[in-house]
């Protein structure tokens, strides 16, 4: 599908798809194909710890 559908589905801004898109491609999360965005998963859930720079 289109970034601008995934937008549409998701209630989000087109840039800020884009750029969360852009990223999960370049992590192979995502393919992007001819026809838009290959999305084979239902949702996907990242777990990470986040900790302030000393």
């Amino acid at each position: 599908m289109s970034i601008r559908e995934v937008a549409r589905r998701v209630g989000r801004d087109v840039q800020a798809v884009h750029r969360d898109v852009t990223t999960l491609i370049n992590a192979g999360v995502i393919d992007r194909t001819e026809g838009g965005v290959e999305f084979p998963y239902e949702n996907i859930h990242f777990e990470f710890n986040v900790s302030a720079a000393a």
